[in-house]
């Protein structure tokens, strides 16, 4: 557990898919905080000093045998405590409350019902203020020293606080958007009833990982992937910052990079930024293991294995190797297995925990482990980086070996970056890059019949797509100009030599994932 001499808010997750989006909503209080898992003995939440503690949601019904709990210890340590929907009803049933699947159940909206405005919880709260609900059980009866202070038309239980011990709980979520007033409820508990410091920003986290990696280093060699990406760049500069030289980066051409990646990268880091960078060009290596293959897991998984395998080549051209570095991200982890321990699914493998062999010969280094997308571009304008690097949309580790749907060539990789290229040029000519977090094209594994110069074709599809965001754990599809979409697709059909028909996907996430693969 990474530790910061700030002011903490400890987020104890039971495997809620909203756990991260607490931890961020927090966050954005200048609030450091960090998620743990709900196994995490009292002992050891202790040890962590932090200012207060939030139970996350979680899918699990509290009545069911098994079903999580946090140390009962926790109730005894002195620390403020917010339990949100299954957070509440935990709370509640070891607090000798009962829990028990009501007639009528609260998925969406609801309207809350303020029973006592002098809850400090419910400062600053509207009669009336909208929640967005998401539960089957619903408590019953209050444990001692309880009382409820909110309601809804379906839940009496919706709000309810032990002012002397200093828990409360809401049956809703307000780390959601929907909740329309639920950064104040987590403001009035974080920095009102947890009295935190909002002293927790980029300049901080910085000279904190700088002294954390000195540490962790000490006089030994790190390798660093760089990809062009925001993520690695940004890694790669906090390392550069920390031990100089001791760094040694190197860019993997896997051929599966964007139109001008390569020159672009070996500009900015050999030549800019006098970064020990070696090149090494291993586009057949990863064409001739990914031929044949379409399933997108094995795909992502092979793009490791030759990544961690090249990486091995070129260390030895390095000298001894201790670390391996990677720009791992909180969503990252996230979506490929729990950081906490908890419940939660893997959605996908992500190429920097998915791909990685358990003869590993190096130790991890990975210090934006704990940060979300738009911190890391902060940090990366904190750190000195150009704003055209920092802004710019992410992109996937196996690069377009996830976008080229179904078996990978050089070819279809070739027809797919010309598309790629002529997508994100219309945007930003558009004066559209900016308000979309990510867009992307993909090439799909089916054909079309077209007509081209009066001629019938039979040619490949590409399907273009465009999100909004706040950190990539949900996204909508953005709403384009017909003209924009229609000059970008008159385009890719006239420029681009294979593709003869152009889709837009206005799937959200969920359902969807934001990448095809």
């Amino acid at each position: 557990m990474q530790q910061f001499p700030h002011d903490t808010i400890v987020v104890l997750d039971f495997g809620a898919q909203y756990s991260q989006l607490i931890a961020r909503r927090v966050r954005e209080m200048h609030v450091y905080s960090q998620i743990v898992p709900y196994t995490t003995s009292a002992e050891a939440l202790k040890a962590m000093q932090p200012k207060g503690i939030i139970f996350s949601g979680g899918p699990a019904s509290v009545r069911a045998e098994g079903s999580p709990r946090p140390d009962q210890g926790v109730y005894s340590l002195g620390i403020p405590i917010l339990g949100i929907c299954y957070g509440l009803q935990v709370m509640s049933i070891q607090n000798g409350g009962s829990v028990e699947r009501p007639d009528k159940r609260e998925y969406g909206f609801a309207d809350l019902n303020v029973l006592n405005p002098a809850s400090a919880l419910l400062k600053g709260i509207g009669q009336n203020s909208r929640l967005w609900m998401s539960h089957g059980d619903s408590v019953s009866a209050l444990p001692a020293g309880f009382e409820h202070t909110g309601s809804t038309e379906n839940c009496s239980y919706t709000v309810i606080e032990n002012k002397e011990k200093q828990f409360y709980g809401v049956q809703f979520h307000p780390e959601v958007v929907h909740t329309t007033e639920g950064k104040t409820f987590l403001e009035n508990f974080v920095l009102g009833i947890c009295k935190a410091q909002p002293n927790w920003d980029m300049g901080s986290f910085i000279a904190n990982a700088i002294e954390e990696i000195r540490t962790k280093v000490g006089d030994k060699q790190v390798l660093c992937g760089l990809s062009g990406g925001v993520d690695s760049a940004v890694a790669a500069v906090l390392i550069h910052k920390a031990i100089g030289d001791q760094l040694v980066c190197v860019f993997v051409n896997n051929g599966l990079l964007r139109k001008g990646e390569a020159e672009m990268v070996l500009k900015l880091f050999r030549d800019n930024y006098k970064i020990r960078l070696q090149y090494a060009n291993a586009e057949e290596a990863f064409l001739s293991a990914l031929a044949g293959v379409s399933e997108p897991e094995a795909k992502r998984k092979i793009i490791g294995k030759v990544f961690i395998d090249t990486f091995y080549s070129e260390a030895r051209k390095a000298g001894e190797i201790s670390f391996l570095a990677q720009g791992t991200l909180y969503p990252d982890v996230i979506e490929s297995k729990s950081p906490s321990g908890g419940p939660s699914a893997t959605i996908k493998s992500h190429h920097n925990v998915g791909g990685l062999p358990e003869d590993l010969k190096w130790d991890l280094l990975e210090p934006l482990r704990e940060l979300f997308k738009d911190e890391v571009r902060a940090l990366g304008r904190e750190l000195g980086l150009p704003e055209v690097l920092v802004t710019r949309h992410p992109f996937p580790g196996p690069g377009l070996g996830v976008r080229c749907v179904g078996e990978v060539t050089k070819e279809r990789l070739d027809t797919l970056r010309d598309v790629d290229a002529i997508f994100i040029d219309e945007i930003r000519k558009a004066g559209l890059y900016h308000d979309i977090w990510q867009a992307l094209a993909c090439l799909l594994p089916v054909k079309s019949v077209g007509v081209q110069g009066d001629e019938r074709t039979y040619e490949e599809v590409c399907s273009l797509r465009a999100v909004t965001s706040e950190d990539a754990m949900t996204a909508d599809w953005f709403r384009f100009p017909a003209d924009v979409l229609q000059r970008a697709a008159s385009r890719i059909c006239n420029e681009v030599s294979g593709v003869n028909r152009v889709l837009y996907d206005i799937t959200s996430k969920p359902p969807g994932t934001i990448e095809w693969e």
